[in-house]
């Protein structure tokens, strides 16, 4: 496995964002299916109804249902066709993972649970290189040895 993504870089491959190009380029070029976790799968889905809810109680947040329905529909051709793969994981062995990256970086580095767990499942599945543009998990993914992209 070359690469494992996070949420942000999802967000930017179906949501048109600043980073939107350079995810879209960085993707048209693997080598093979972007492997994603059933988790990462969740959060994103989640985020995208989510900031489609914001919008309908404040037209100054997220985005419209619209938008989230073309994203969704996007990530699902995607599944579909095999560029994206939801890969297993052995959640047990993520979960220590992450409680051991927690320990080594949480209380000086403030990270997210959910950013500790997609660097663990990177970690756990192999990944040689982590895709985020979350300026934290970057620095979280760089500590423990991927090669952060794009």
């Amino acid at each position: 496995m070359i690469a494992f993504p996070d949420t942000s870089f999802l967000c930017a491959l179906y949501v048109r964002q600043d980073n939107s190009l350079m995810a879209a380029a960085y993707f048209q070029k693997l080598p093979e299916a972007l492997p994603i976790s059933g988790l990462l799968l969740y959060e994103f889905r989640q985020s995208v109804r989510f900031q489609a809810w914001l919008q309908t109680r404040d037209k100054t947040r997220g985005y419209p249902q619209s938008v989230a329905e073309v994203a969704l529909a996007k990530l699902q051709s995607n599944l579909d066709t095999g560029a994206l793969v939801v890969v297993p994981a052995d959640w047990p062995d993520v979960h220590r993972l992450a409680e051991t990256l927690s320990q080594r970086h949480t209380m000086t580095g403030g990270h997210r649970s959910l950013d500790l767990l997609h660097v663990a499942t990177a970690l756990h599945l192999g990944a040689r290189e982590f895709l985020t543009f979350d300026t934290n998990q970057r620095k979280l993914a760089a500590a423990e040895k991927l090669k952060v992209k794009p």
